[in-house]
Order: C-alpha cells, then sequence, then structure tokens
C-alpha cells in the first residue's frame, strides 16, 4: 500500500467558496487514490464562534479558530486556504508566506495590483508553494478547449469574446457591506464585476489565447446609492455593476467582454467563443459538460458545428468519474483544483494558476477600470508569455 504523505488544511472563511473547497479536499482521496498527498481538514477558521463551529462539524475539520493570526502561527497547519472577502487577501496571505505555509487563495488575487505585487513579492522571497481558484480552467470541457487551441487546429486566431452575466442585484433595495453583501462594497471587493465575474473571463482568455495587450472600457453603476450594512446609513455605490471592454490580444486578435449583475434573467451565464482561420471553439457554462467545436477542413457536404459531450475517458479528467455520458459539475473543478494541486507537490512543478499568473489576471483588470474611469485605452503590461499558466 502506498505510504500517504498529509497536507493538512487550515481554511479562512467558511462561506459559499468555503464550502466549494472543502468539498473538494474531501472528494479528492476517493476520486485520485494514486495521489502520494493527502489533504488533512485540521482547522476552519471564521470570526463567527456559532458559524465556524458549525461549519466545522458539517465538513469534518478537526478543530476551529476565530482568529486567523492564530490559525497561521500553528504547527500542524501546512497550507493556509483563503477564502475571505477580497480586503484581506493581502494580509493573510503576506502572514502566511512569512510563516512558509503553502497558500491557496480565492480569486482575484486582490483588490489592487498593488495589494497583488505584495501577494507576489511575499511568496516569492518566501518560496511558498501557492495557486489561485481560478476553477473554471478545470471543468474538462475548458481544458479540452485549451488542448485543442494547444494543437494549432483552429489556425490563426482572430476573434475571442466572453461575457458572465447575472441579475441578483437589479433589486436597489439590496444593501451594501456585511458578511453577505461585501461584493456590493468598494472598501471590503476593490471592484463589482470586474474583479468578480471578468476576472473569470480574463484568466481563461489569456490561458486559451495568450496576454492581452491593451484594453478600452466602459462601466456603470446603475443603482448609485444603497443602504451600508455595518453603518445603517445610505451610502454612495462605488463598485461597477456593468462592465464592457473591448481589447487587443497579443497574438493579433481582438477580444470582446461583457459582463452585469442586472441582466434580468440570468444567474450565471459564463460563455466564451473563439473564431480562428481554421476553425472555432464556444462554451457555454449552463451546458459545461458540452464545448462546441466548428472544423472548416470537414468535408463540405457535411460541414457544420459540431457538440462534444466531454464525459469520455480520454477526454480531460474524465477517466475519474462515471462511465461515458454520464456528466458531471461545477463542483468537481474545484476536485480538480485540489488534484492538480496536490499533484504539484510530488512534481516539484508550479500549479497554474499562480499568484504570478493571477498578478497579470490583476493588471488587466486594473487597466480595465482605468480606461473607464479615464475614457481612454489603457495598456496592461501583462507579460503571458513568461507566466503561461
Amino acid at each position: 500500500m502506498m505510504m500517504k504523505k498529509e497536507i493538512r488544511i487550515g481554511l479562512i472563511g467558511c462561506g459559499f467558496m468555503g464550502r466549494t473547497h472543502s468539498n473538494g479536499y474531501r472528494r479528492v482521496p476517493n476520486f485520485f487514490p494514486e495521489l502520494v498527498y493527502q489533504p488533512v481538514l485540521k482547522a476552519v477558521c471564521a470570526r463567527s464562534r456559532e458559524k465556524v463551529t458549525a461549519f466545522a462539524q458539517q465538513w469534518g475539520y478537526e478543530s476551529f479558530e476565530t482568529d486567523w493570526k492564530l490559525l497561521i502561527k500553528r504547527d500542524d497547519i501546512d497550507a493556509i486556504d483563503i477564502c475571505t472577502p477580497n480586503n484581506m487577501h493581502a494580509e493573510i496571505a503576506i502572514a502566511a508566506a512569512e510563516a512558509g505555509k503553502m497558500i491557496l487563495c480565492e480569486k482575484p488575487l486582490a483588490r489592487t495590483l498593488a495589494e497583488a505585487q505584495l501577494m507576489v513579492d511575499a511568496v516569492d522571497k518566501a518560496k511558498v508553494k501557492n495557486t489561485v481558484w481560478y476553477n473554471y480552467r478545470r471543468l474538462p470541457a475548458v481544458t479540452l478547449a485549451k488542448k485543442i487551441v494547444d494543437t494549432g487546429k483552429l489556425g490563426k486566431i482572430f476573434h475571442y469574446r466572453s461575457n458572465f452575466l447575472q441579475d441578483w442585484t437589479i433589486n436597489e433595495n439590496l444593501p451594501q457591506g456585511g458578511s453577505v453583501f461585501w461584493r456590493m462594497d468598494a472598501d471590503a471587493a476593490g471592484s463589482g464585476v470586474t474583479g468578480d465575474l471578468l476576472a473569470h473571463c480574463i484568466d481563461t482568455a489569456m490561458w486559451l489565447n495568450g496576454g492581452i495587450r491593451d484594453v478600452s472600457a466602459v462601466t456603470e453603476t446603475f443603482v448609485k446609492q444603497r443602504l451600508h450594512e455595518d453603518t445603517g446609513k445610505l451610502q454612495d455605490v462605488k463598485i461597477d455593476d456593468a462592465c464592457i471592454f473591448h481589447c487587443h490580444f497579443e497574438n493579433g486578435s481582438l477580444g470582446l467582454f461583457e459582463s452585469t449583475r442586472f441582466a434580468r434573467g440570468h444567474k450565471a451565464l459564463y460563455t466564451f467563443e473563439i473564431n480562428g482561420e481554421k476553425g472555432s471553439l464556444r462554451w457555454d457554462l449552463h451546458d459545461l459538460n458540452r464545448l462546441e467545436y466548428f472544423n472548416n477542413e470537414d468535408d463540405a457536404a457535411t460541414r457544420g458545428w459540431r457538440s462534444i459531450h466531454v464525459t469520455d475517458g480520454d477526454q480531460p479528467y474524465m477517466n475519474k468519474w462515471w462511465v461515458p455520458g454520464l456528466s458531471i459539475g461545477y463542483e468537481h473543478s474545484f476536485v480538480h483544483q485540489v488534484a492538480d494541486f496536490l499533484k504539484s507537490l510530488e512534481s516539484g512543478e508550479a500549479c497554474a494558476p499562480t499568484f504570478q499568473d493571477a498578478f497579470e489576471t490583476q493588471k488587466v483588470c486594473e487597466a480595465v477600470l482605468n480606461s473607464a474611469s479615464s475614457k481612454k485605452w489603457q495598456t496592461t503590461d501583462v507579460n503571458w508569455k513568461t507566466h503561461a499558466g
């Protein structure tokens, strides 16, 4: 029997993303039994003792803390998983790096490029293993898209377009701030849809199509004031409710991106399409096990879009799950990221996207916001050739 090596996880934050990560840790030993390293749910941390106690019991954490600084100091923790609001990412990550802990951080890396730079510097100085949870890369259909692009089957790329549409903030009576609506508060989130939703689109786009060179953006805040959960006062809303930008990629292709929380009828419509000289690809989160592919070199009489059901054992990750034809879901992307992180501990390779990769995405997010503010094109200074993820 293979001797397993334990990686003792300390999770900070027990909200929605804390659940998805915990599920990933718990399921990976069952479906990736060949891995040498095995996660152990050692401790979870949140400010509310009542909430963190219930979370620890539900997910099987051995212990809990109510102060993240105490968690980082513990000798029985190997890796810190950051699932907090964005305004806490930098302080926690820097402290964890200085303590020599591995770090897994929710996206976006930080609120601002300056904060993100401090985080990158900290992990580089400490030489600790790190990754950022841009989980959509690890849905099998998206990973298959990457493989197809990398083979050159699409030829020269001309267009990349993507959107991420929601409708949950249309109600003007929703508050901003607090533990539930922190994404509506600029102090906690940094930005609105740009950092929350477009960051996913940007990460996937650069992973598939290379670096983004420059951007021209428009943002809008439709509800100008909301009651703040913490102060009880009506305050200006400083996050973006919607954002549209177009861009040039380094490979010469054009990009078009849109995100909003004001698209009535859409809860999480995330799509991308790539158009190349020889073919095209498109994907939709609502049908996440399918990848649509058009090959212009097919026989003219039968040429057309084909729908690839990504459930076969020859396709990315699928040999770990069920028989062909049976689908997997959103939560499996986190299982895959945990598995890839643990595998990277064996190989010594980086587990992309690293802090540096996420820093490149942060550059684009900041350029988008600066462009919208200045009403001018902004260069990104992205260095994706070096940090290809």
